[in-house]
């Protein structure tokens, strides 16, 4: 199946308290640094899903407000009108993730698959959302309605999947990535 990915950069940053897709990872932006793993996993397509215009190629959802099932609906449109079959959902507060965290999505079989207790990564096949996505309004709705499989996430890569939403967590995650690139 042909993979697109989405990657969530609509959020406030309110608790981080800086603009988390901008935010500075080793001399990358966060949005790079997801972007590049959605390119090695697979991603043929990569969009943004949010307000702004961060360089990449991008969809904004037309529901202003609706949060992020709105710019799921909004992006699983556009990479199923551009070919794709699947879709794999990020959010741009998780750039440390590594491509071995994501495999248990990513091979699970039809409608697709979310880590139990954490919204975000998770995989679709288009053709399995609801047709009233935007109704759910819930990712949990989303991943019920859809259909997707719940995996427990591997404990060794949970924060990182978890992701970043306060400078503590975000510190945490630097210096581990630091530790895994040698730095």
């Amino acid at each position: 199946m042909s993979l697109g990915c989405l990657i969530l950069t609509g959020g406030a940053s309110s608790r981080m308290g800086e603009d988390k897709a901008c935010a500075d990872w080793l001399g990358r932006r966060a949005v790079d640094r997801v972007a590049d793993l959605a390119r090695a996993v697979g991603a043929t397509t990569v969009l943004t899903v949010g307000p702004r215009k961060l360089g990449l190629d991008a969809v904004t959802d037309e529901q202003a407000g609706g949060g992020p099932v709105a710019g799921i609906a909004a992006g699983c449109a556009t990479l199923h009108a551009g070919g794709c079959e699947r879709a794999l959902v990020l959010a741009v507060d998780a750039p440390t993730i590594r491509a071995p965290d994501l495999a248990s999505l990513l091979d699970a079989p039809p409608p697709g698959a979310a880590f139990a207790h954490l919204h975000f990564p998770l995989v679709i096949d288009l053709a399995s959302l609801p047709a009233t996505i935007v109704a759910h309004r819930s990712v949990a709705r989303l991943v019920t309605s859809a259909g997707l499989t719940l995996v427990e996430p591997p404990t060794e890569g949970y924060r990182r999947l978890r992701g970043a939403n306060t400078p503590e967590e975000r510190a945490a995650l630097l210096r581990e990535l630091e530790l895994h690139e040698g730095l």
